[in-house]
């Protein structure tokens, strides 16, 4: 038998995109991937997406594994209470885990690849003697973040000794003069709480990656180098492998990638767009799990359609807390209907590469920020948590593909950000977009550095097949 690949993503929209990605191009190569996911996400991604096709597509060579969360059925299951859900999910899953690593039929696995919050990993791995790689499906740059967390507490330069957020941080090579407080992670504003979910998940995450015998990142040497490097001193073997969808799409044979999300996607919006001139609308969307309040929400629409600008909007159900569509004003619906659209979910890399889109309002989560770089759109990023706080502040000052928005939801600096990007400094960016992406398609294309790091994974994995076999 060939190489066996368990894949084990966080029950997330987010990481589930990326390990379906991968997953698809190990097959590809002809590497077996068990995909393990909760029974909760099974029953959504495939009564919302094309996500089946894995199975029919690659025959015994992919397989869905669907296992209990522990939580009830009707447990919501929102970013409010993602605690609940890594604390119920640290106890269902580590038995059955455990159990399909000491599998000893035919299709004993290779090795496992597991999101880097999934830590219970490290140890069940360690006992089954199954190599474990972990994929850390945020970016390098909030990875990297996190692992200088422990050094700066060490220093005494966490907690902030005062509220200037505007002061950069100290004793983190590669952030320094780039970060300042306000772009770290939420948690690290005010008062360290030790016993906060979120801390303690992230110092944990930072305990184990080293424990890896590698970690995968969905990023390219071009665009985070410098980050990947300091990394790399503590946990030698990476695998950039990023963007991992244009990577797959160079790998297929098809132009057409399934869709592998746990929403309705709404592709009215494309015909929309089909009739709107070149690089006009601007793309409005908070992604999977970020939620806004009623008096965001009104900031946000009134600036954006006081620029004057054509947009889609993105209004995920529950993305606005407690909002009655009956209260937004007339002048407001008026001016939707006349330059927007609004669809409750969008198929993203399809509008992001769409000739009519001309800028991104983002939230700066990995994967809306990726697939962005890839089609060239610049981003006004209005991030809300865990490595978005990062990533906006490289995309506004490292990258310089787009303007950061962060702490601030106000109509008057919406609406200003929307002209900076979509008129008044508009092939500024476009012309900078481009350059990265043409560097991301490098990377991905004949000798590009992501192209060469996966054939490397591909060829650890079938190596570990060799020596598992005599374990």
């Amino acid at each position: 038998m060939g190489a066996h690949v368990l894949i084990f993503p966080l029950p997330l929209q987010g990481p589930i995109n990326c390990m379906l990605k991968l997953a698809e191009l190990l097959c590809l190569h002809q590497i077996k991937v068990t995909f393990i996911i909760t029974q909760h996400i099974h029953r959504r991604l495939l009564h919302s997406s094309h996500a089946q096709p894995h199975s029919t597509k690659y025959g015994d060579s992919f397989r869905f594994n669907p296992i209990p969360d522990g939580l009830p059925h009707d447990h919501p299951r929102t970013v409010f209470e993602f605690s609940e859900l890594m604390t119920s999910l640290g106890a269902a899953a580590p038995p059955i885990l455990h159990q399909m690593l000491i599998s000893t039929d035919d299709h004993s696995p290779t090795c496992v690849v597991a999101d880097g919050l999934l830590t219970f990993a490290t140890d069940i791995a360690a006992q089954a003697r199954v190599p474990l790689l972990y994929f850390d499906t945020i970016s390098p740059s909030a990875i990297w973040t996190y692992m200088c967390l422990p050094k700066l507490i060490q220093a005494g330069d966490l907690p902030f000794k005062d509220d200037n957020q505007d002061e950069y941080i100290r004793n983190a090579p590669e952030l320094e003069g780039i970060m300042r407080h306000r772009d770290l992670p939420s948690f690290c504003r005010g008062a360290i709480d030790f016993t906060d979910p979120q801390v303690d998940l992230v110092l944990k995450q930072v305990h184990h990656m080293p424990l890896s015998q590698g970690l995968i990142f969905n990023t390219f040497q071009r665009l985070d180098a410098p980050v990947l490097a300091q990394i790399r001193n503590l946990c030698p073997n990476i695998y950039a492998i990023g963007p991992l969808h244009a990577l797959l799409l160079k790998n297929r044979t098809s132009c057409y990638i399934n869709s592998t999300s746990i929403y309705q996607e709404d592709r009215s919006c494309i015909s929309w767009l089909d009739n709107q001139p070149a690089r006009s609308v601007l793309y409005v969307s908070i992604g999977s799990l970020c939620v806004m309040t009623k008096e965001n929400f009104f900031e946000v629409l009134h600036g954006t359609v006081n620029s004057g600008s054509r947009f889609l909007w993105v209004r995920r159900p529950g993305s606005v807390a407690g909002l009655d569509p009956v209260e937004i004003p007339n002048e407001l619906s008026r001016a939707t209907e006349e330059r927007g659209c609004t669809v409750s979910w969008a198929p993203q890399q399809e509008v992001l590469a769409h000739p009519a889109v001309g800028g991104f309002l983002t939230h700066s989560g990995w994967n809306s920020t990726l697939e962005s770089l890839v089609a060239g759109i610049p981003m006004i990023c209005w991030p809300h948590y865990v490595d978005q706080q990062v990533n906006s502040r490289f995309v506004g000052e490292v990258w310089k593909v787009g303007l950061d928005m962060k702490d601030s939801c106000d109509r008057v600096v919406v609406e200003k950000m929307v002209r900076e990007v979509m008129e008044v400094r508009k092939d500024e960016f476009l012309e900078r977009a481009k350059e990265m992406s043409e560097a991301a398609e490098a990377s991905v294309g004949e000798g590009g550095s992501s192209a060469a790091d996966l054939d490397r994974l591909i060829d650890d994995i079938k190596n570990m097949k060799l020596s598992t076999e005599h374990k």
